[in-house]
């Protein structure tokens, strides 16, 4: 009887160990990829901000040789303060579905209003000629380029956590310690986010 119990008390505690040990793990493992996906996040933060900085000058450049496309610029200055918030949102809760969303939109409205602003710069010779709206137009499609890479680093980050929580054990730790589902930062179209055409 004396050997049954001790055996059964080892067993006990060994189930024991082997739970804890999972539950640390697996919390472990939501910990760091949590924090993955947020580092990605910071990668398209800095690559948003960089774009966003680099507007305003295409806007004054523009602005010299476009007078008479006022409701253009301002529609591009406009959108530009919306993604610059829906940016500052985000980056205060990466993953946060309402943030992605926001963040999404706001950036496929600046990316149609430069867009439109690279369409009608094309009727004016000398603004194309521009040696600072060149540069400035190569610069703003290489961060388009980085931006895109940047979104789908995070995406794979947010998938790889959200099936790190969504799958078993991982449900029963993330749920009781509050992991909450991550989104993705889609655009309208996915696959399709392309820099505004460039042609000069």
């Amino acid at each position: 009887m004396g050997i049954a119990l001790i055996l059964t008390l080892v067993g006990v505690l060994l189930l024991a160990a082997i739970i804890v040990f999972v539950v640390i793990s697996t919390y472990n493992g939501l910990v760091r990829l949590r924090n993955a996906y947020k580092n990605a996040f910071a990668q398209i933060d800095v690559q948003l901000t960089r774009r966003h900085d680099l507007i305003p000058n295409l806007v004054e450049t523009a602005k010299g040789y476009m007078q008479h496309e006022r409701e253009t610029l301002e529609g591009v200055i406009s959108a530009r303060s919306g993604a610059v918030d829906a940016q500052e949102q985000a980056r205060n809760n990466p993953g946060d579905p309402n943030a992605m969303q926001e963040l999404s939109g706001a950036e496929n409205m600046l990316t149609q209003s430069l867009g439109k602003l690279f369409a009608l710069s094309e009727s004016y010779p000398d603004l194309k000629a521009n040696q600072n709206m060149m540069q400035l137009s190569e610069e703003l499609t290489s961060t388009e380029n980085r931006v895109a890479f940047a979104r789908q680093s995070f995406n794979d980050a947010v998938m790889a956590y959200n099936n790190k929580r969504e799958a078993f054990p991982g449900s029963l730790i993330a749920g009781t310690f509050g992991f909450e589902a991550a989104a993705l930062l889609e655009v309208d179209d996915p696959g399709k986010r392309e820099a505004p055409e460039v042609s000069f």
